[in-house]
């Protein structure tokens, strides 16, 4: 079958690394491009607990086009493999089941938590952070019986959603309510991410939270505050206008675009004060931030900004980092990093956030069907490219490959 295939050989990172910063378009066309068109196989059921799954949608995310682009942190290498299918924001209808998957049934709609842990993999018992609910922190991420791969897309042995077939574990699987449309449901995975960063970094009445960055994860982030009803004010910061329209669509009540600095001044009553070299830091500030960006320049100006006991929650994937940690003492600040979604207690009972993601979107509590924006055929994967790179041109908020 035709998928989107990428491909990491050292000769083609080494090249692209060389020849990214003269056009990013070497990455995605061309005879060095790490993404393109490529037969693979029709995939089989790894074993009788796994069903097989025709694509309807696949999300195109952040960490895919970082992926791409070869701008990820060498650091995780050891959690994938290559060559891969990207793709792991996946709705689509079950086709084959295996003997030992449960009551799933073919014809279902159904998302796909795209985390190989340790269930996944087969190893028994369960790692520490399994066992404890992190399913998305497991440490067996490079064991067991599948390539290494944090998640489906990132792994050798399990193609992702930029493909017209796939498989999933039993799992992974969950079956998307009746009344909710497949655009709507192709954002569970984005949401369960947003989800989850408020769950660990819960606003208490009367906070002032700092959302950085009104992208994606930024906007549900504030969708999910508001569904969830938290009495708090919420800012965000991002200097694209399409950014702040989605903003205050979602309920943030401030929207900004100039210096986080003055902002924190003028909307909680903080104090700044100027050191000889640098940044102004301030006293007072924002309760709780989450950084949808992760750069040097957002870390930096989150910390000075975050009051004295806050928690800075980190969901960007930014390169190496140099940072002044004075705020860090000086206010007794945490750091808190984020990635993906485990288990937590949600009306008394204890489930994965990826569910609890789900039906807050059949529930209405979160509204995500407008943040689908464009769809795009698979053979027009460089044109969706193109519109990620330049979304405020295009009025790009969550682009997708269709097939159906």
């Amino acid at each position: 079958m035709k998928a989107l295939v990428f491909k990491a050989e050292p000769a083609r990172y080494a090249v692209l690394q060389a020849l990214r910063p003269v056009s990013r378009k070497f990455c995605y066309s061309g005879p060095f491009a790490s993404i393109g068109p490529g037969d693979i196989p029709d995939p089989g059921l790894p074993s009788p607990e796994w069903v097989k799954i025709k694509t309807v949608l696949c999300g195109f995310c952040g960490s895919d086009l970082n992926l791409i682009l070869m701008k990820d942190s060498p650091t995780a290498m050891p959690f994938t493999s290559f060559p891969c299918v990207p793709g792991h924001e996946i709705c689509g209808r079950i086709v084959e089941t295996g003997d030992s998957a449960g009551t799933w049934k073919n014809d279902q709609l159904v998302v796909v938590s795209p985390q190989l842990n340790c269930e996944t993999r087969g190893i028994y018992p369960p790692c520490q952070s399994c066992q404890k609910g992190k399913t998305s922190n497991c440490e067996n991420y490079a064991e067991g019986s599948l390539a290494p791969g944090l998640f489906t897309g990132i792994c050798r042995d399990i193609n992702g959603g930029f493909a017209p077939y796939l498989v999933a574990h039993r799992s992974q699987l969950f079956a998307v309510p009746e009344g909710v449309l497949p655009e709507e449901a192709v954002l569970t995975e984005p949401l369960a991410v947003a989800l989850q960063a408020v769950l660990d970094n819960m606003p208490e009445k009367d906070d002032k939270v700092l959302v950085i960055g009104g992208g994606v994860i930024g906007a549900l982030i504030v969708r999910v505050i508001r569904g969830m009803e938290f009495q708090c004010h919420v800012t965000v910061a991002d200097p694209s206008s399409l950014a702040a329209e989605y903003a205050r669509v979602s309920g943030a009540d401030d929207v900004i675009s100039g210096n986080i600095i003055d902002a924190a001044v003028e909307i909680t009553g903080g104090r700044a004060y100027k050191p000889l070299l640098g940044e102004r830091v301030v006293m007072g500030g924002f309760h709780r931030i989450f950084d949808t960006v992760g750069s040097k320049e957002t870390l930096s100006r989150s910390m000075r900004v975050l009051a004295a006991g806050g928690t800075l929650s980190v969901l960007g994937i930014g390169n190496d980092v140099k940072l002044d940690m004075t705020p860090l003492w000086l206010k007794l600040q945490t750091l808190k990093g984020c990635y993906a979604y485990g288990w937590n207690m949600y009306k008394g009972i204890t489930r994965p956030v990826f569910g609890i993601a789900l039906d807050m979107i059949a529930e209405k509590k979160v509204r995500v069907g407008d943040m689908l924006t464009h769809t795009f055929p698979l053979e027009k994967y460089r044109e969706m490219m193109k519109v990620n790179l330049a979304k405020s041109k295009h009025r790009a908020m969550k682009t997708a490959i269709r097939f159906e």
